[in-house]
């Protein structure tokens, strides 16, 4: 069976960390001092695997030697396949978007679907710097509908940053993949990291379909099942999911920490704020 890994080559000298360069729903950076005593040692594993990619911030944290990042959304691993592999074009573009940054613009933008893999990646880069809360979210036709955002000076094209992650990436294999599709490859030398769309835990609560593609109990399920063989295997693997009775019973028997966080995404501003969620290990 082939193998998506990338054999890792020098990196040069980055001018600043990489970190995450998409804002994306339900990211991880505000809530990984609560993880990091549950991460296993990085001499613990080999590869790391990240099925539900999004903003990749347990990535640029952990930021592994070996790596495999999918997920099943093809414009977003676009554009992180773009930065990798042509990122000074990229940045051409970028600043293009920013030079042009107005309402009429924004809207035009928007409403252009067609193109090639290096100007759809520009696109959805400016169209999260610049819409409403930096949200993805698409309608059931795959189409990209949130409003522009109020910014006055919107950072469309942050050149270092995006240069550092370049860098980064050259190592790592990035593909369109179900999160299934990590089975045919995990081994117990390897940690995986799921991250999916959570579980609503009340009606206003619901945003498990960020794209066109859902997330619903049946697939919540699945998943719980795919945790279950890949622990079995002996692979090290860890989830984040919402703090609700259906998840800690699906997850029952392994290791449930409770975490802090703090969520803005809510058709119910009241409800806005501090809540709990799970982090589920395999040991």
């Amino acid at each position: 069976m082939t193998t998506l890994l990338v054999q890792p080559t020098p990196l040069p000298p980055s001018t600043i960390p990489s970190r995450p360069f998409l804002k994306w729903a339900g990211g991880k950076s505000q809530l990984i001092q609560q993880y990091i005593p549950h991460f296993p040692k990085s001499q613990d594993y080999q590869t790391y695997y990240e099925p539900f990619l999004g903003g990749g911030a347990i990535f640029f944290h952990l930021l592994p030697q070996q790596a495999v990042l999918t997920d099943i959304n093809p414009a977003l691993v676009n554009v992180y396949e773009c930065v990798r592999d042509r990122v000074e074009d990229l940045i051409k573009m970028l600043q293009e978007h920013e030079r042009s940054h107005n309402l009429e613009h924004y809207y035009q933008t928007r409403s252009t679907h067609a193109g090639t893999n290096l100007e759809r990646a520009a696109r959805l880069i400016y169209l999260n710097k610049t819409c409403f809360n930096g949200l993805y979210r698409e309608n059931g036709k795959g189409e990209f509908n949130v409003p522009m955002g109020k910014y006055k000076n919107p950072a469309v094209c942050q050149i270092e940053l995006l240069r550092s992650v370049s860098q980064t990436l050259k190592s790592v294999a990035i593909a369109i993949k179900p999160f299934d599709a990590v089975l045919d490859h995990a081994t117990p030398e390897d940690f995986v990291y799921f991250d999916p769309p959570y579980h609503p835990i009340s009606p206003t609560s619901n945003f498990t379909a960020y794209s066109r593609y859902s997330f619903d109990s049946t697939d919540q399920e699945r998943l719980r099942d795919v945790f279950v063989q890949l622990a079995n295997r002996g692979v090290k693997v860890m989830l984040s999911n919402s703090d609700c009775p259906f998840i800690r019973e699906l997850y029952q028997g392994f290791n449930i920490y409770t975490i802090l966080a703090s969520r803005s995404i809510n058709s119910n501003a009241q409800k806005r704020g501090k809540i709990t969620e799970v982090l589920v290990t395999s040991g």
